[in-house]
């Protein structure tokens, strides 16, 4: 329950848009994931994404969509696995995450999507580091079903630059 209610605070964090605009760094692209780091109220955050290279579902528009992966050492979170899916999720609804042939049932809220537990983000990355793919599936409000494929090329050395820029203390 603490993670959940956590998870939902990181939310109302990245939707709120602070007075001056945060200026994020990119640390480098590695393959085709980004590694970028940027202070909230002074402390830093390191987070990697990746967009879909390929996407399925009947749909008529959709904004942008990532696979994240987020470290914040004041919080002392590091691995927080998320998804943007470009559109607002079904309600009570979860995003489905398989990588390396297994499942994983992320709780959604808006049009974000986060594992329940810290034990399942470091599952989750764990298979990430050996995979070549991974994919979402979610279901929108309007119960459209999509699926979005993503390159696992560059993981590895994405996720050493963020923890590298975002070391735990």
């Amino acid at each position: 329950m603490r993670r959940l209610i956590f998870c939902i605070f990181l939310a109302g964090l990245a939707f709120a848009r602070p007075a001056a605009a945060q200026e994020v760094k990119v640390l480098g692209t590695y393959g085709k994931w980004v590694a970028q780091t940027y202070k909230e109220s002074g402390k830093d955050v390191c987070f990697m994404s990746v967009k879909p290279e390929k996407s399925e579902g009947n749909y008529k528009a959709r904004g942008e969509v990532q696979f994240l992966i987020t470290h914040r050492p004041a919080a002392n979170a590091f691995d927080v696995v998320s998804v943007v899916a470009g559109y607002q999720y079904l309600p009570d609804s979860d995003a489905v995450v398989t990588a390396n042939g297994k499942r994983f049932a992320l709780f959604t809220n808006g049009e974000r999507a986060w594992a329940r537990d810290t034990k399942t983000d470091k599952d989750i990355i764990q298979l990430l580091t050996k995979g070549k793919t991974v994919t979402v599936k979610g279901t929108s409000s309007r119960s459209n079903i999509t699926t979005d494929t993503f390159s696992l090329t560059g993981f590895g050395a994405a996720h050493k630059a963020i923890s590298d820029a975002c070391k735990k203390s």
